[in-house]
């Protein structure tokens, strides 16, 4: 238990890292916070920095999910445990310690969780992500929806596991949580497109 109660510390320290504020500034000496939506993730450092720091900074934030489950199971803890471990590092990306408890929307560091959690419901969920941005070309509805699909796709892929379909719940609603303000905005028309590369952009990770 004592090994399990560091590693979740540890997992929130390694989310809190700001990964993308620390690659803006190496890859273009700027504070991202400062520009397009002043988000820190991955899809605010693409459109801002570009595409290969977007895809540094997206894969890194994935990185930060996935490794704390997978390392609760080489400990011998138990599902509870690695799902703890997974919340800490989506908590401390969202909610970091370096920059005022302030941070990204965890779509990224969510999805490294569930790929460490729940394979089959993370890769089911991307799926369904990237189909929803070509479609739509909206970052944000891709990761509304695939918020939404957790417990169903728990449900299908891992019937009667309550750790994991408690996972899928506190994660997708902790992401739509995060998304509030995306929703007003699709709503009312004002959302901005992927790929658009303006000051006054609004995006969505």
């Amino acid at each position: 238990m004592n090994n399990a109660i560091i590693l979740c510390v540890a997992a929130y320290f390694a989310g809190a890292l700001p990964v993308g504020l620390v690659v803006a500034r190496v890859w273009k000496g700027i504070d991202v916070r400062d520009h397009g939506s002043g988000n820190i993730g991955a899809t605010n450092v693409f459109r801002v920095v570009g595409p290969i720091a977007g895809t540094i900074v997206f894969v890194v934030d994935v990185l930060k999910g996935l490794w704390p489950p997978l390392v609760a199971v080489c400990i011998g803890a138990n599902s509870w445990w690695q799902i703890a471990a997974a919340m800490s590092a989506i908590i401390g990306h969202n909610f970091s310690i370096f920059i005022g408890f302030k941070g990204g929307k965890g779509i990224s560091t969510s999805l490294g969780a569930l790929f460490g959690i729940s394979w089959k419901v993370g890769l089911s969920a991307w799926t369904l992500w990237g189909i929803l941005l070509a479609a739509t070309h909206y970052v944000s509805v891709g990761s509304i929806a695939a918020s939404i699909s957790l417990v169903p796709l728990t449900m299908i892929f891992y019937p009667g596991d309550t750790a994991r379909l408690t996972f899928a719940a506190v994660a997708g609603l902790f992401s739509l949580y995060r998304h509030r303000a995306n929703i007003v905005r699709l709503k009312n028309g004002t959302e901005s497109k992927f790929g658009k590369k303006k000051e006054s952009d609004i995006a969505s990770n």
